[in-house]
């Protein structure tokens, strides 16, 4: 029988939960355009309202993106990735803008051998044990 060897990632989150306290008028007016069906609920509107903000200052954001070198979206290290970074002596630099994740079969010696620095804006997913072993080469 042949054995599927793509390494199995589990379910990734399209989304990370936040906490935001607004007045209440603010809430009052939030509440009354989903009473009238402008949106589905308070969460789409929330997020209506962040996206429109960052259509708003994208130009500024593409150059910050540029400038600082971020890769945009979903980044997935494998333990085979940070294996040959490891074995070539290059050491990677994690700059991520979205979502960065670390396979749960890297070690917390492979990590620290592979990867030379993380700035993640957005979430960065991994072991907590990798993420101890990085702590000092996150940003």
């Amino acid at each position: 029988m042949t054995r599927d060897l793509h390494e199995q990632r589990p379910k990734l989150p399209d989304s990370e939960k936040l906490t935001v306290n607004l007045g209440f008028v603010d809430l009052g007016h939030i509440d009354l355009l989903v009473r009238d069906g402008f949106y589905a609920n308070r969460a789409d509107f929330i997020r209506t309202a962040v996206r429109n903000q960052i259509e708003r200052q994208g130009d500024a954001v593409k150059q910050s993106v540029v400038r600082k070198q971020l890769r945009l979206g979903l980044s997935h290290y494998t333990r085979q990735t940070l294996e040959a970074a490891r074995d070539s002596g290059t050491p990677i630099h994690i700059q991520v803008l979205g979502l960065a994740s670390i396979a749960l079969n890297v070690t917390p010696e492979l990590a620290r051998a592979a990867i030379a620095s993380v700035e993640v804006l957005g979430a960065f997913q991994a072991s907590p044990a990798v993420k101890a072993a990085l702590a000092d080469r996150t940003n």
